[in-house]
């Protein structure tokens, strides 16, 4: 862990919360947009959820557990609630308007709870594994592991939670294929992107995290 202030990790782990809300509401508007691709069905929230991911193992990295679980709490319900409102006003990709909100939306609650499952359980799962494997001696070796056990955690989580028996038809009959296809392209994107992301974003935090402010000024 790096040796930062008191104010440096307030402003670090402001921004890491930050991030993770806007990843989880965004993730939870595009689970609704289910799309096909080479004859597999699969939803736009397997691109954009392997972030947190990203963000959680480097919060991991620079901060340790502690704080990378602190994350995770003061994220969770900000982030339910804000996914439930854009959910209700965009679902199925549409604007219904501001008087969607006056009535409670069961579907939508329905897929806001369950990310809220998924991430916590899904996000401690991760920390666990990467916390684990951090001081292993190839750098690749703790975000690889922690990804693809978190994300096959988080995803059948998800999955289970928001489309078993759902009153959605589509989702209910094929949320096995799909969640399926989602965890491989969760991989994909993780491992063949996020992966090599990580080893760059790590060694662009650490120098900005312990860059004082006057040499801020004369950068």
């Amino acid at each position: 862990m790096l040796s930062l202030t008191a104010d440096q990790i307030r402003r670090a782990l402001f921004v890491l919360v930050s991030l993770h809300i806007l990843i989880i509401s965004a993730s939870n508007y595009l689970v609704q947009l289910p799309f096909t691709i080479f004859g597999f069905h699969t939803t736009w929230g397997a691109f954009s959820f392997p972030f947190v991911y990203l963000a959680t193992d480097l919060t991991v990295r620079i901060f340790g557990q502690a704080a990378a679980r602190k994350i995770i709490v003061k994220a969770m319900l900000p982030a339910f609630l804000i996914s439930y409102v854009i959910g209700v006003l965009f679902q199925q990709g549409g604007f219904q308007g501001a008087s969607a909100l006056v009535e409670l939306n069961t579907f939508v609650l329905r897929i806001a709870f369950a990310s809220f499952a998924a991430y916590f359980v899904g996000q401690l799962m991760d920390i666990k594994v990467f916390a684990t494997l951090r001081k292993t001696r190839s750098w690749w070796v703790a975000p690889a592991c922690s990804t693809v056990i978190g994300n096959l955690v988080d995803t059948v989580v998800f999955f289970g939670f928001a489309f078993y028996a759902s009153n959605d038809l589509f989702m209910a009959e094929h949320w096995p294929e799909i969640a399926t296809v989602d965890y491989a392209f969760k991989l994909i994107v993780s491992l063949g992107l996020f992966l090599p992301a990580y080893g760059v974003l790590l060694k662009v935090l650490e120098r900005k995290l312990v860059q004082s402010p006057a040499q801020k000024r004369f950068a």
